[in-house]
């Protein structure tokens, strides 16, 4: 975020990360107010329909909003784990609004932890481990998948299979 004075958007994401509150659905919300929406894409091969193994999943961005509004937010107080790197760290967790929902945010390694971006995934079930790099927050899933955040740009996350899930996929 620049120098300039922040905008009601910027201050309400502010306000809401301070109180571990994020929107409700699949979004990434970056500290200026922008907010991308996001949409969990679910791919099968032909032959083998109905396969969770045989998936590969995609989280493309639907729709980007300088200015929004939302009546439900969902809390990201429950952080499973953080990993500090270089003056940044990096969070993962679920909510306990719905077993289903997991987030992960970059925020920088400060007394507030100020917020640079925060990622939630209605169907990506909790993350319970996080790593940080130079270019990446890397967040393991308990459905068994890697999402792969470029730091800069966190809407253009990767998704891949976890090699050390049980009943590891094919």
């Amino acid at each position: 975020m620049n120098d300039s004075a922040p905008t009601a958007m910027a201050q309400q994401v502010r306000r809401r990360w301070r109180e571990r509150e994020a929107p409700d659905g699949d979004f990434v919300v970056f500290a200026d107010g922008t907010l991308i929406v996001m949409d969990l894409l679910r791919l099968q091969p032909p032959d083998r329909l109905d396969d969770p193994r045989a998936e590969t999943w995609h989280w493309t961005e639907a729709l980007r909003a300088t200015e929004w509004s939302t009546d439900s937010w969902v809390e990201v107080h429950s952080a499973l784990a953080t990993h500090a790197h270089e003056g940044s760290l990096a969070w993962a967790g679920e909510s306990a609004h719905h077993g289903s929902i997991g987030w992960v945010a970059l925020t920088r390694d400060d007394e507030e932890s100020t917020l640079e971006w925060l990622a939630v995934s209605s169907w990506s079930n909790p993350f319970h481990h996080v790593a940080l790099d130079e270019t990446t927050v890397t967040a393991t899933s308990t459905a068994g998948r890697i999402w792969t955040f470029p730091r800069d740009a966190p809407q253009k996350v990767s998704i891949t299979d976890d090699p050390a899930y049980p009943g590891r996929r094919r």
